[in-house]
């Protein structure tokens, strides 16, 4: 199962960055409250720390965008593109359960958990040989 899609690894590198691009990266960055109503989360009086956080995320999310760029555009660093989205992927399961567990998180960050599992599973799918 370990790469059945491997050789089309550097395409789904590609279509990743482009949709974690624009629905998490870029508005997270620039307009991490907007980006937090849409997602159905309860803001605090004080924002400015959400605003400081969201916008970390979103920067963390543009940096693992560029190395799936990288990667998929080149074929360079093929192997650790895929082993920081299993990273990624798998630490935001856990993120997202923990939230749902504690009853902290909307339902949408909840759903999330079928999106990160769904990107693991691709990851596994695509991981190049």
């Amino acid at each position: 199962m370990i790469g059945l899609w491997n050789t089309h690894a550097q395409g789904y590198l590609l279509v990743l960055m482009a949709v974690t691009t624009v629905t998490f990266a870029l508005p997270l960055f620039v307009a991490p409250l907007a980006w937090a109503r849409l997602f159905h989360w309860r803001l605090p009086g004080e924002t400015d720390l959400a605003v400081y956080f969201g916008r970390c995320l979103g920067a963390f999310v543009l940096i693992v965008d560029a190395v799936m760029l990288r990667a998929g555009a080149t074929g360079e660093g093929l192997g650790f593109t895929f082993q920081v989205l299993l990273a990624v992927a798998t630490l935001m399961i856990v993120v997202h359960v923990w939230g749902a567990l504690q009853r902290i998180q909307p339902i949408t960050e909840t759903l999330e958990v079928c999106m990160y599992a769904g990107i693991f599973i691709l990851t596994i799918l695509f991981y190049p040989s």
